[in-house]
């Protein structure tokens, strides 16, 4: 085993950094929460930061147009179903997507979702060009409102996403800006997630049958998530289930696939799941992204010795592993109708490996 892949620890609760300063000209504040980041990002692969600025009055309105839209009758919500967009915008029933492995069809995620990115027209060249994942998002009609609110939410969120870029730039001894060039029009995907509530179903029940989520990494290279209840549990390195709770006025960071590559396995994407909950619960994971063209190989002053990840292009990895998860998409794949842009080789999950049997969380 690496010294990199040894790295990981122990650990038994998510950092709370708070990354205020970044906002600020104050270059050794700067280090010195780049250097926490650092630190959460290799040794557990998730923070929660607070001092983000975002107002409490966005993330309420946030969260009232999603109650209000997964309220609505299913066939209304089918009428923005993710399937009828080239982009991958929509709505996303349950039992639409799935981390699981495939040979037990009956456990699925429990969830239902409502996904968007960057506001693109129809005649955005990338769009014409075929690029999946950029292009115009679908809004209900009869919701202005949530248009409205919800689009800003992403906007402002998209905002925090840049400065979380320009801490891990300075983590990894770069320019802050050093992944500014690489933010021009990214793919960078927010979902509206609704567990619906279930009281009858009891804790032991979800182990062996439904999950909220199961356990997977995500794509991008971080995720800025706010969750209304408990349910996200986290993987440490002797594969025990952490709880990673909602923390008053904080978002939860965690790494994903393409900060892992680029940094040659010094960030980790570590495994998480969301168990079920009794009550009902809602999730805004925004996936924060690199441009579609841009190619994801480790960073040269990250190497010392091996690169252990193969390069690839962003936009064809964040594809590829939506078409392996998502029915209207596995559906084109079997067709024949859709190719998958990656092959498998580079399709494989990242994050630690799950090196010990998995316990029950702490």
């Amino acid at each position: 085993m690496s010294e990199t892949e040894a790295k990981g620890t122990v650990f038994t609760r998510i950092p709370v950094v708070d990354i205020a300063v970044l906002f600020s000209n104050d270059a050794e504040g700067k280090r010195k929460v780049a250097a926490e980041m650092a630190d959460a990002a290799s040794n557990v692969g998730f923070l929660y930061v607070t001092g983000h600025g975002i107002p409490p009055e966005m993330i309420e309105s946030l969260e009232a147009r999603a109650a209000e839209f997964f309220a609505d009758p299913l066939e209304r919500k089918m009428e923005l179903y993710i399937g009828k967009s080239r982009a991958h915008r929509g709505y996303v029933p349950t039992g639409e997507e799935g981390f699981y492995d495939g040979t037990d069809p009956s456990k699925i995620d429990k969830k239902e979702a409502f996904d968007l990115s960057i506001e693109l027209p129809d005649d955005d060249p990338d769009h014409v060009r075929g690029y999946r994942m950029l292009g115009p998002n679908q809004w209900p009609p009869a919701r202005p409102e949530m248009q409205r609110d919800v689009y800003a939410y992403y906007e402002c969120a998209t905002a925090l996403g840049h400065t979380i870029f320009r801490g891990f730039a300075l983590a990894l001894g770069l320019d802050e800006n050093y992944f500014e060039s690489l933010l021009t029009k990214p793919p960078s995907q927010l979902r509206l997630v609704h567990y619906p509530a279930d009281p009858a179903r009891a804790p032991i029940e979800e182990k062996r049958a439904e999950w909220g989520i199961s356990a997977h990494t995500d794509y991008e290279c971080f995720t800025i998530l706010h969750v209304t209840a408990p349910g996200l549990e986290v993987l440490n390195a002797e594969g025990c289930w952490i709880d990673a709770p909602p923390v008053e006025g904080a978002f939860v960071i965690n790494i994903g696939d393409m900060l892992e590559a680029m940094t040659n396995g010094r960030f980790i994407a570590t495994p998480h799941r969301v168990r079920n909950v009794p009550g009902e619960r809602y999730s805004f994971p925004l996936f924060c992204a690199v441009d579609y063209d841009t190619v994801i190989e480790p960073l040269p002053h990250c190497v010392d010795g091996e690169a252990r990840y193969p390069a690839y292009v962003a936009g064809d990895h964040l594809v590829t592993q939506t078409m392996r998860t998502f029915g209207y998409l596995k559906k084109l794949v079997a067709e024949g109708s859709l190719a998958l842009p990656e092959n498998e080789n580079h399709a494989t999950a990242f994050g630690r490996p799950e090196r010990k049997e998995e316990r029950e969380p702490a």
